[in-house]
């Protein structure tokens, strides 16, 4: 295997891990929002509960990609690394939601399985899956020569 492949496996690895706990974060927290003792003071409002558990997880990956996926990472972290960060989670919370959206709207489907399959299940796949590129792209992307291009 070569040194590039394996500092992507790595990498990958260290996301996935990250993922998962955010991925716990995201769940609990909106579970507890929206259906904690049958309805959650946030059951009427998905979308608005979906918003704070993913800030919450974003706030817990950001930190747990930047001191572990990307600890080689030796660009800037200041206001704009932020800001980029925030744009692309935004984007990827669009992902989610609209996962979410179209099970409850379109679909109908609001029972907690329904909605932890659409908003959480898949909806934390198809963000993740952008997030990895994209903070490999334009976030941590001073990122140690072995995975810089990947």
């Amino acid at each position: 295997m070569t040194g590039k492949v394996r500092a992507l496996l790595q990498r990958g690895g260290a996301f996935l891990v990250v993922g998962a706990i955010g991925f716990v974060v995201d769940a609990g927290t909106y579970n507890l929002l929206v259906f904690v003792g049958g309805e959650g003071p946030l059951f009427r409002a998905p979308l608005i509960a979906k918003i704070i558990s993913i800030g919450l997880a974003t706030v817990v990956t950001y930190f747990g990609n930047k001191w572990w996926t990307y600890s080689d990472h030796d660009g800037d972290t200041g206001a704009r690394h932020i800001l980029i960060y925030a744009v692309l989670n935004v984007m990827a919370i669009g992902l989610q939601l609209g996962c979410l959206g179209f099970s409850r709207y379109v679909l109908g489907l609001d029972s907690p399985l329904a909605d932890n399959v659409s908003g959480t299940l898949i909806g934390q796949a198809v963000a993740m899956g952008f997030r990895f590129w994209a903070y490999g792209k334009f976030v941590f992307a001073n990122a140690g020569p072995e995975t810089n291009k990947a």
